[in-house]
C-alpha cells in the first residue's frame, strides 16, 4: 500500500518535492484516484487502468459508463478522472491564439489534433480563413460517416460566404486512429474543391486527423 512506501517514493510527496513533471502517468493518476481497493494499492490500480486502456489516450476516450464498470472505480472516481482529463484537453486547446494563422497542414493539426483525435465519431469541420489566413470561424458542419451524400456543400461554405472570406480548410477525424484518407475522403474533397471554384472560395486543404498523426490530401496530391 502507499502508506507502506518510503516517503520519498510516494506520489504526493514526489510531486511536492520534484514537481508534477517528474511523475509517471501512473503516479499522476494515483494522485487523482486517491485510494485503491482492499486488494491493490492506488498505484497498482492506476497502472492497471493504463494497461487496460493502452495509455492515457485510451483512458481519455473511455466513457463514464465504461469507467464505472471497472473494479476499484465508482461514479465519483470516474467523474474526477474524466473532469481532470477534460481540463487537460481544454488547456491544450486554449493555448492556441484567439485568431490562429494557418500556413500549412501542420498548423491545422497543432490547432485541432488534441481535440479531434479523441472523438469517437467522425466530425467534419471547416476552418474559415481571411486574406491573411487567420481563422475567423471553425464550425462543425457534420457528425457521422463522411461521404459525398451526407456532406452538404452549402453548409461547408456558409460561414465563408457570410463572412466574405476567400478560403477554407476542411478537416475531419478518423476515430480508428489511422489518418490514412479513404477513397470516399478523396471523392468528398473533389466535390468541395469544384464547388469552391464556383463560389470563388479556395479549398486550401483537406486534413484528416487521427491519433497516429494527420494527412493532407493536397500534399498527397489527392483530388487537388
Amino acid at each position: 500500500m502507499i502508506r507502506d512506501m518510503p516517503n520519498g517514493e510516494r506520489p504526493r510527496e514526489r510531486l511536492r518535492d520534484f514537481g508534477p513533471g517528474a511523475l509517471s502517468n501512473a503516479e499522476l493518476l494515483a494522485i487523482l484516484l486517491r485510494t485503491g481497493t482492499a486488494s491493490e494499492s492506488v498505484l497498482d490500480l492506476a497502472t492497471r487502468l493504463l494497461a487496460q486502456f493502452q495509455g492515457m489516450d485510451g483512458l481519455a476516450r473511455a466513457s463514464h459508463g465504461e469507467l464505472c464498470q471497472l473494479h476499484g472505480l465508482g461514479e465519483a472516481k470516474a467523474a474526477q478522472l474524466q473532469a481532470a482529463l477534460e481540463m487537460g484537453r481544454r488547456l491544450s486547446v486554449s493555448r492556441s491564439p484567439e485568431r490562429p494563422t494557418i500556413n500549412a497542414p501542420g498548423d491545422v493539426a497543432a490547432l485541432l489534433q488534441a481535440e479531434m483525435a479523441l472523438l469517437d465519431q467522425e466530425h467534419f469541420r471547416v476552418l474559415v480563413l481571411d486574406t491573411k489566413n487567420h481563422v475567423m470561424a471553425a464550425p462543425d458542419v457534420f457528425v457521422g460517416s463522411v461521404n459525398a451524400t451526407t456532406i452538404r456543400t452549402a453548409e461547408v461554405f456558409r460561414e465563408a460566404v457570410r463572412l466574405n472570406c476567400p478560403s477554407v480548410i476542411v478537416v475531419h477525424n478518423h476515430p480508428s486512429g489511422d489518418p490514412e484518407p479513404s477513397a470516399e475522403d478523396a471523392n468528398v474533397t473533389r466535390e468541395l474543391v469544384a464547388a469552391g471554384k464556383t463560389l470563388d472560395i479556395d479549398v486550401l486543404h483537406h486534413v484528416v486527423i487521427g491519433r497516429d498523426g494527420f494527412v493532407s490530401l493536397k500534399e498527397r496530391k489527392l483530388s487537388f
